[in-house]
């Protein structure tokens, strides 16, 4: 068993050293600033990886080994006008993590945005 820890970039204001500090070897994470719908790219991916595991030398390492997650568009989950188009851009995405060697990925499948899970009416 590994213990990876959720990364969400380099603008969410956790450094990598602190999720190493914490005894994390993996690390999980995704292209949150790639529009949702436009497939990533191998260079974007190939430059989050690099960010991520290219450690100092007198700090553990870290692997980015999981994808959460490719967001999976509105028109793909009500079958609209642009889902063929969006799930081929998906599909590239998965593409594009693969060729990085990266073949863990899991996604929510909600019917609102990604990280809606709780009571909204406050």
């Amino acid at each position: 068993m590994r213990e990876a820890w959720r990364w969400f970039g380099p603008d969410a204001g956790v450094p990598l050293d602190a999720v190493r500090q914490a005894g994390a070897t993996d690390s999980v994470s995704a292209l949150h600033e790639v529009p949702i719908g436009r497939a990533w790219t191998k260079a974007e991916v190939a430059t989050r990886k690099a960010m991520i595991e290219d450690t100092p030398s007198d700090r553990s390492p870290l692997v980015w080994s999981v994808v959460e997650s490719i967001p999976v568009p509105d028109a793909v989950k009500r079958h609209g006008g642009e889902a063929k188009a969006e799930i081929e851009a998906w599909i590239a995405s998965m593409e594009a993590v693969a060729a990085n060697g990266i073949h863990i990925i899991w996604f929510n499948f909600m019917p609102l945005v990604d990280w809606t899970r709780t009571d909204l009416d406050y």
